[in-house]
């Protein structure tokens, strides 16, 4: 068997809020409790499993990044300037309201609802282009 990533992971202040949050903006399919969890599978079939760790807890952001389509980073992007979230074109922030052209495609960086580093990208890095 090889190696694949199955699922991971996220830490919320409200599970189920924080999972119908990134439902909503990423536009997949309504998450499903699953035990403690509040769960949302990629296309791919990952699991991202929103776990509540209270809303006084200090959450640390992770750097989560997603590969989508042109027309799926069209229609987040489009959430994303409709919510007036604030965004860049790099990691380290220096490019706000951007997006990137790397790799001949297009990128984004933007936080969570918890603070999580979220990215799309329509071009795998290092691909060309």
């Amino acid at each position: 068997m090889s190696i694949e990533l199955n699922h991971t992971i996220v830490a919320a202040h409200d599970a189920e809020a924080s999972a119908r949050w990134f439902a909503e903006l990423f536009g997949t399919d309504e998450p499903e409790r699953f035990g403690p969890f509040w769960q949302v599978t990629t296309d791919n079939g990952v699991g991202l499993d929103f776990a509540s760790a209270g809303h006084d807890a200090d959450i640390a952001g992770i750097h989560y990044a997603f590969l989508v389509g042109e027309d799926e980073f069209t229609a987040i992007f489009g959430r994303i300037a409709e919510r007036d979230m604030e965004h860049w074109a790099d990691p380290g922030q220096s490019r706000p309201g951007e997006i990137n052209r790397h790799d001949g495609g297009r990128g984004v960086y933007f936080l969570s609802n918890d603070g999580h580093f979220l990215e799309i990208i329509t071009r795998p890095y290092g691909s060309g282009g």
